[in-house]
């Protein structure tokens, strides 16, 4: 028996300072993706007035929120946690990969590893790991 739950489970961003850049960025990439709402701080703060309290954007069909938070942190994103994007052809993975390689750290080199025929990790400008693979 399936029990029917309304829990959703959702990615989330926190970033300090640049989460509408980022998220603005990763919505051009993609073509089935969009900002669907912001709420910004007030000059009443806690975060710095015009900066993301709260967005959610979608990259293929997938929801994503995202925060400027207010506090400085002693912790960024890291590789552990990635995205995984699934590529239709040489042309979208090549794209993608220097986009979001351009100002980021390359963690492996778009190749063939054996168990892709073409695949690259890489960690973008604001931190996020991108893990992006061509479909065989």
């Amino acid at each position: 028996m399936k029990i029917v739950t309304s829990q959703k489970i959702t990615a989330f961003l926190m970033f300090e300072g640049h989460a509408e850049e980022a998220m603005r960025f990763y919505v051009s990439l993609f073509d089935d993706a969009e900002v669907l709402d912001i709420t910004r701080y007030g000059a009443d703060g806690p975060g710095r007035e015009g900066s993301v309290q709260h967005a959610t954007f979608s990259l293929a069909g997938e929801h994503i929120m995202c925060i400027d938070s207010p506090a400085q942190h002693d912790f960024t994103f890291t590789p552990a946690i990635s995205f995984f994007v699934q590529c239709e052809n040489e042309a979208e993975i090549d794209r993608l990969h220097a986009a979001l390689a351009e100002g980021g750290t390359e963690l492996m080199p778009l190749g063939d590893y054996g168990f892709s025929p073409k695949f690259g990790w890489v960690n973008d400008r604001f931190g996020v790991s991108w893990q992006l693979n061509l479909s065989a």
